[in-house]
């Protein structure tokens, strides 16, 4: 079963500048992926290869995010070589003159020691030979190669500690169905601040390991 979703490496805040923008707000491009298993809200997708806009930044678990996003939207609003805008998509992702780039989300957060890495993803269509050089050397466009994702999905406030109660049930059904977890866990979020908490989509995702 083809689905588009969020893709991600852990989320910050893709949809911000889109609902921000009013009436130019558009449909949000999110990552495809295909749904391979489902138990309740726990779900194991089989990602597409896509490209990423990174920047880490070290410092508390909340404030990072904030300083990632407003770093990456000034990359995708032109701030590069190309004085290109850049869409936003989901998760969070972005693209030059005169050319607009679409918004993807979500906006991902992920933990690398004692820093935090911020992705936004870059919308389809665009590959690293066309996206705009970032000015900000603190940006680097990277490729995500296609991967088995474990999501749980969730509403709740942007804490820390919603993020880690869910990241331990999805450790735990990972656990009761042999799976094995690689790399570092993703959180991802696509609503506005104005979304009422009980309303807000968020997920931790993270990747791993085929069964052979």
């Amino acid at each position: 079963m083809q689905m588009t979703k969020p893709i991600g490496t852990i989320a910050v805040l893709a949809c911000f500048a889109a609902f921000s923008m009013g009436s130019r707000a558009m449909a949000i491009e999110e990552a495809p992926f295909t749904l391979t298993t489902k138990s309740g809200k726990f779900e194991l997708r089989q990602y597409q290869p896509y490209i990423v806009a990174a920047t880490v930044v070290e410092g508390d678990f909340k404030r990072v995010g904030n300083q990632g996003f407003r770093r990456l939207v000034d990359y995708i609003n032109g701030h590069n070589r190309r004085r290109q805008s850049i869409a936003m998509t989901a998760p969070v992702g972005q693209q030059s003159g005169s050319q607009k780039i679409a918004m993807t989300a979500p906006v991902g957060q992920q933990r690398s020691s004692d820093r935090w890495r911020i992705t936004f993803m870059m919308p389809a269509g665009y590959s690293l030979a066309t996206l705009p050089e970032p000015l900000d050397e603190r940006i680097l466009l990277q490729q995500v190669p296609a991967r088995q994702m474990a999501a749980v999905r969730y509403s709740g406030t942007w804490s820390r500690t919603g993020y880690e109660k869910n990241l331990a049930r999805l450790l735990a059904w990972l656990q009761e169905q042999g799976l094995k977890p690689i790399g570092e866990p993703v959180w991802a979020r696509y609503n506005p601040p104005f979304m009422p908490w009980f309303l807000r989509r968020n997920e931790v995702l993270i990747a791993v390991q085929k069964n052979r």
